[in-house]
């Protein structure tokens, strides 16, 4: 049929995504009501996609940089629901059956809470008489109000480490950071400027030091990842297990030095032309714009973004950026989450913070 239809889900969200033509949509959109509306969870079906789940969790803890991300996330966030590892850990796995997604599915997929974004060629009148069609059969579920996601504590107390041990690694791989920012803070644009100078691109300040300067990795980078209620910040890297320090502090000594200098005006003045120059491409696809759409719905920001982007990139001047800096970049009691050779590194990392020690190959994160 020359289309395609696939689901997924993070964090917040899950996702029914097609792309299909015009011409082939009677078809296409008479699926995606069956998936969205009728779900079926057949038994056998079930058993294999649990399989494949607990595989992949086994397969993925061989790749540090496959699993990095869902430790960080636990030990930032810990026992807040931002903690749970998306793709789930063994013994959650182990302990469904598929009653347990159809109770789910009739408490949770419901069209109080959901949204439907569709981009392409049609007349907004027969596109709505369509959708009102299909999902007219789409019942909110009853069950108990769930009180709203309380914002996640991330003021910390101190530096802490977490080494997750992997016996056979030659390389560690580390993220070091803290608190970050929900996609809805004000200052999210500015915010990207600024992550664009330290870790945001290939000539970004991180990457020229660690990469091309001192050639301890192969890339460097920063980012903040954002939720609707909280957000982290990371500085992410890997290195050979012999120069594990050497990349921890050279990393520490930019961030250091973004604090204390600060880009000057030809940085910044780059940063905002880079920004500038991609935004455009970021949004030129139906399926490009059907995601920003529900990313509306499910971060809580509007279309302010789009319309003031070039404006906010535009505004921001060295004495707003070193604001931004001061406010959302840490730079004390920082948490670092390094995945290596526990018995070569341990003692020298001990300066970073209180280490909490596990191994890779053992249940869960």
């Amino acid at each position: 049929m020359g289309a395609r239809l696939s689901t997924n889900a993070g964090t917040e969200s899950s996702k029914v995504q097609g792309y299909f033509s015009v011409r082939q949509q009677d078809k296409i959109w008479d699926i995606i009501q069956q998936v969205v509306l009728y779900p079926t969870f057949d038994a056998a079906e079930f058993e294999k996609g649990k399989k494949r789940s607990l595989a992949g969790l086994k397969q993925a803890k061989e790749s540090p940089r496959s699993v990095i991300g869902t430790y960080w996330d636990r030990f930032i966030y810990g026992d807040h629901p931002y903690g749970n590892p998306v793709n789930g850990d063994t013994k959650g796995i182990e302990s469904l059956s598929p009653d347990d997604l159809r109770k789910f599915y009739r408490e949770n997929y419901t069209p109080d809470r959901a949204a439907i974004a569709v981009v392409g060629d049609f007349k907004i009148s027969e596109m709505k008489s369509r959708l009102n069609k299909l999902f007219k059969g789409w019942k909110k579920a009853k069950r108990k109000k769930q009180p709203a996601l309380a914002s996640p504590q991330l003021d910390f107390a101190e530096s802490r480490v977490l080494l997750v041990n992997k016996d056979d690694s030659r390389e560690t791989r580390f993220y070091i950071g803290g608190k970050g920012v929900p996609r809805s803070n004000p200052d999210y644009v500015g915010i990207q400027v600024v992550n664009t100078i330290l870790g945001g691109r290939f000539t970004s300040w991180l990457n020229e030091e660690l990469r091309i300067n001192s050639g301890l990795s192969y890339g460097a980078r920063s980012s903040f990842a954002v939720k609707r209620a909280a957000g982290t910040f990371q500085v992410s890297s890997f290195t050979k297990t012999s120069t594990t320090v050497e990349a921890i502090d050279l990393a520490l000594e930019v961030l250091d030095r973004l604090h204390k200098a600060g880009p000057d005006a030809a940085t910044l003045e780059s940063a905002k032309n880079y920004l500038k120059g991609g935004f455009p491409t970021d949004y030129e696809t139906s399926g490009q714009l059907a995601g920003l759409l529900s990313d509306f719905f499910i971060y809580g920001f509007d279309e302010a973004y789009i319309n003031e982007f070039q404006q906010q990139v535009d505004a921001l001047n060295l004495s707003k950026a070193k604001k931004i800096i001061a406010k959302y970049f840490p730079k004390e009691k920082l948490q670092f989450v390094l995945i290596g050779k526990g018995e070569v590194i341990r003692d020298k990392i001990r300066k970073y913070g209180v280490i909490t020690e596990l191994e890779i190959t053992a249940p869960g994160f």
